[in-house]
């Protein structure tokens, strides 16, 4: 890392992070200004204003410019998403316990004076909430998107840079020449009008690095207004405005840039080859945009940054793979990408490496090594397994073959999808919990599901299975109900005519991305927590049923009462069963036999857009508030402790016959249970990774993550030492960084749960 980088993070890492309320002050005019047009219409002014607007800055090192707010790593409120959070939080963000934001005593009058008697209950999340059925679920469901704009998908990226805001414009005007659709034509007007904005918005930079004697920087800024990119330096820089427009419209999250060793080449290569550029000077580019990463987060509502914790923005790229023909894709620019992130070493980007059977050593190997320097990156992905789930749920073989990842670890097709991959969080832990329970929470004793019995009154393993898959429709049922509505609200409030521009066959159908423009239309439900469901099942099928060594009497007590009392009862649960991880295939197929039942019962529905549904098994940082929703547990879990992180992992601690075991354990759930994305979280020891034995190990043990078909793998690789150490003097350690869930966060701005949750996982010192 050079001076230049070094200076450059070294002055983001120190400025404080604020709420902004500037792009809503220019959303609330707009609309005040526009009142008697459409929505599409006032979004696209609203767009256009905030782009000529607002208050834009240049760092003097910087080489890839351009932010959604002069400050980096600002909150933004947006009023069309959700206001009435705000309002009730605003005080409390620089205090509540995840994800503070700083906080202008001024910005809260103006906000309460101006912004919030306009939008009060105008917004999205007033609408969504008003008649209570989200709530009513939400021990058992988290319904997302309720309170900002959809993200979660990768833009045409290719056509974007072969294009630019001038093409677009050329492009609409065509369609607009021949149209007599008033809809259609509405539509095209808004992304047109929003397009001249983000040339306006490109010449501000432009007019602004001029101004500071950066003429290469205005050139180029000045360039991509009216033409598409030529050279690799113009790419980056056009791919920057790409992403900080996305979120200037949307202020939502996981916006990502997809396959970039394969997006970018072409203007590396040209560059190279024409001796414009060499390696030292494309790096040291790739690393100016790899700060840019760092300088968008997201501002959520306290609950739900205890699920999303650490500002997961997701800029996820993903680098490897195959090429159309099956073949081995990488270059030299895979490699240096993934030499930006061994030496920023910084959470965003969410750098993801995708592998297969014929993966060449020499990307692998590289890939390792990063792994080992500790950022928790990259994280792996499986050609093998992914590619055909892909074309199973309806994919065509050319866009499975090409797929990204986007957020986390959700798998998406590049520039042409929709697929509102974090519709839902669904707990099936609190389902078997109102099973076991006569439908009553164990924590506050409400009625919450329908009364099938209790574990004391189920005269069979089977009964208790029957009961419990009633259960889990009756709550499928209800949060279908709820994603729909969500999908409508954003129909109504948030139309996106410049997202539209960039997902294929909008344009081709005069129709908002949101109302189902693009090719694909899905939408993605997470399952939550298949490790605990498995062991806690193993427990009572061995234990009460089996062997009944313990009664189903004493166990529904010990149940009711946090094992109080009965902690030789709860030991005998935690010890005498076998768990999932360790390669116990009854178990596992336990856990295996109510994931695909679960993805089986979601394929009768389709979403607001007419799409499937599908499934995911990843948690975010959910596990821990999750947790918090779950009573004491039949696998020896005390109330309202965190679930098992990630989504295919062990609980944390159960896993105790290697990582081999574990790989076994999670090739048994089927892969179509994850095709909108299952995350794997492991965490090695430093000194394993300190011998070229070791490294060369590492990279078998990832080929064997190949063979076993398993979608995903990530790795933190620390020390508990450390982490304590980090929990105990965070000003020490400030820069620490770790895999939460399908993402890299600061270990010191998380909640001390999820610090203590990471601490306690599972360590290998050996394969």
């Amino acid at each position: 890392m050079n001076q230049r980088i070094q200076v450059l993070k070294d002055k983001m890492l120190s400025c404080p992070r604020y709420v902004s309320i500037e792009q809503a002050l220019i959303i609330t005019q707009t609309y005040k200004d526009h009142e008697n047009e459409s929505v599409q219409i006032k979004r696209a002014y609203s767009l256009y204003n905030a782009l000529n607007q607002i208050e834009i800055g240049i760092e003097p090192e910087e080489l890839i410019v351009g932010n959604r707010t002069k400050g980096v790593r600002y909150g933004v409120v947006f009023p069309e998403s959700g206001i009435s959070w705000v309002d009730k939080e605003f005080e409390t963000i620089p205090t509540r316990p995840q994800d503070k934001f700083n906080v202008h005593p001024e910005d809260i009058q103006t906000f309460r004076e101006v912004i919030l008697p306009y939008w009060k209950g105008k917004s999205l999340e007033d609408d969504v909430k008003a008649d209570g059925k989200i709530g009513a679920i939400s021990t058992v469901v988290k319904i997302n998107q309720t309170d900002h704009a959809q993200g979660h998908i990768c833009p045409n990226v290719v056509e974007w840079l072969e294009t630019g805001p001038a093409g677009y414009i050329s492009k609409i005007n065509q369609k607009l020449e021949n149209c007599n659709d008033s809809k259609k034509i509405e539509f095209y007007q808004s992304a047109i009008l929003v397009m001249k904005g983000v040339q306006n918005f490109m010449n501000r930079y432009a007019t602004l690095a001029s101004e500071m004697g950066k003429e290469d920087v205005a050139q180029i800024c000045h360039n991509l207004s009216q033409r598409p990119a030529q050279t690799f330096h113009e790419a980056l820089q056009s791919l920057w405005f790409l992403m900080v427009v996305l979120h200037m419209e949307s202020n939502a999250s996981s916006f990502s840039p997809g396959r970039l060793d394969k997006a970018l080449y072409p203007y590396y290569k040209k560059d190279k080859e024409e001796l414009l550029i060499n390696d030292e000077e494309a790096l040291e580019l790739i690393e100016c945009l790899w700060l840019k990463f760092n300088q968008i987060v997201y501002l959520r509502n306290a609950h739900s940054a205890k699920y999303f914790a650490g500002f997961p923005i997701g800029f996820n790229i993903a680098v490897g793979g195959q090429d159309e023909n099956g073949n081995d894709y990488s270059n030299e620019l895979s490699h240096l990408l993934i030499q930006a992130q061994e030496e920023v070493g910084l959470p965003q980007p969410n750098l993801s490496v995708r592998l297969h059977e014929n993966t060449n050593e020499a990307l692998l190997e590289h890939a390792v090594r990063c792994v080992s320097k500790g950022s928790g990156m990259p994280q792996f992905f499986n050609d093998k397994c992914l590619v055909p789930a892909l074309e199973k749920l309806g994919i065509s073989k050319t866009d499975a073959m090409d797929y990204a990842i986007v957020g986390c670890v959700e798998i998406t097709t590049q520039g042409n999808n929709l697929g509102w991959s974090d519709s839902a969080m669904f707990n099936l832990c609190k389902v078997l919990e109102l099973t076991l329970n006569h439908g009553k929470c164990l924590i506050t004793g409400k009625q919450l599901g329908p009364d099938y019995g209790s574990l004391s009154t189920y005269t069979s393993f089977e009964e208790l299975e029957d009961a419990f898959e009633k259960t889990m429709d009756y709550f499928i049922d209800k949060m279908i109900e709820c994603c729909e509505k969500v999908e409508k609200g954003h129909q109504d409030h948030l139309p996106t005519p410049f997202l539209s521009c960039v997902i294929d066959d909008c344009i081709e159908k005069g129709m908002d991305v949101v109302n189902g423009g693009a090719r694909y239309n899905l939408s993605g439900i997470q399952m939550i927590q298949v490790a605990n469901l498995a062991d806690s099942m193993a427990a009572i099928k061995k234990m009460v049923f089996d062997e009944k060594r313990i009664s189903a009497h004493d166990l529904e007590y010990a149940l009711q009462t946090n094992f109080e009392g009965q902690e030789i009862l709860r030991q005998t649960l935690l010890n005498r069963v076998e768990k999932y991880g360790n390669d116990i295939q009854w178990v596992d197929e336990l856990g295996s036999k109510w994931a695909s039942a679960f993805r089986e019962k979601l394929k009768k529905y389709t979403n607001y857009r007419n799409g499937p549904y599908h499934t995911g098994m990843y948690t975010v940082s959910a596990h821990v508030p999750m947790g918090q929703n779950v009573g004491a547990s039949a696998d020896g879990r005390l109330s309202q402790t965190p679930l098992a992180d990630g989504g295919l992992s062990a609980v944390y601690g159960r896993d105790l016959n290697g990582p081999t075991a574990v790989l076994k354990s999670v090739s048994r759930l089927e892969n179509q249970c994850t095709t909108n994305g299952g995350l794997l979280n492991m965490k090695f020891l430093p000194e394993f990774f300190s011998t070229q034995s070791g490294i060369e190990k590492f990279a078998n043990f990832l080929r064997t993550f190949v063979d076993l078909e398993i979608p995903h793998i990530q790795f933190n690789v620390v020390s508990k030492q450390d982490l304590l150490a980090a929990k105990a003097h965070p000003e020490q350690y400030s820069s620490l960084t770790v895999r939460v869930a399908g993402y890299t966060a600061y270990f010191t701005e998380l909640a001390g749960d999820l610090q203590d949750e990471i601490i306690a996982r599972t360590s290998y010192d050996k394969i």
